[in-house]
């Protein structure tokens, strides 16, 4: 299966289940809670429409990430994968595919930020040739509560 990119037109709602299932196990283990609870179609629809939503799968959709140009990278955001459907490699596809769009958009790296807590997450992207290169607070936070890690493509 190839990623497909979900458009402004297209229904929200199976990518945002997709998240809100893959992020839940998140409540309770990261402080401050994660902003996918936050997340709406509507929130859906306008990444879809200023960034980029790729899918992999359409009904259930089994894999998702949000793109964002940001300056000198692309940002990943919201990369989940459906509980049945992790050990596939659709992460890394998705993560892949990132990497090609970087490319096509003239931009050298690929970013994301992982909660200090996830520290599966960051072992995860690591074997996928990211490497930590910052952290950050959330505001009213006096200690990082995620990491930067980047990847050059």
């Amino acid at each position: 299966m190839q990623p497909q990119r979900l458009t402004p037109t297209d229904n929200p709602a199976p990518v945002l289940a997709l998240i809100r299932a893959a992020f839940a196990g998140m409540e309770g283990r990261v402080d401050p809670p994660s902003s996918a609870r936050d997340l709406t179609e509507d929130s859906v629809r306008a990444q879809a429409a200023q960034g980029e939503v790729w899918r992999i799968g359409k009904d259930p959709v089994l894999a998702c990430v949000f793109l964002t140009v940001r300056p000198g990278a692309l940002y990943l955001g919201k990369l989940a994968t459906a509980e049945a459907a992790r050990g596939q490699g659709l992460a890394r596809r998705l993560v892949d595919h990132a990497a090609t769009r970087a490319r096509a958009l003239d931009l050298p790296l690929l970013e994301l930020q992982v909660r200090v807590e996830l520290v599966e997450n960051h072992a995860a992207f690591a074997a996928m040739g990211f490497v930590q290169t910052g952290a950050t607070a959330h505001p009213g936070y006096d200690r990082p509560t995620s990491f930067t890690f980047q990847r050059k493509v």
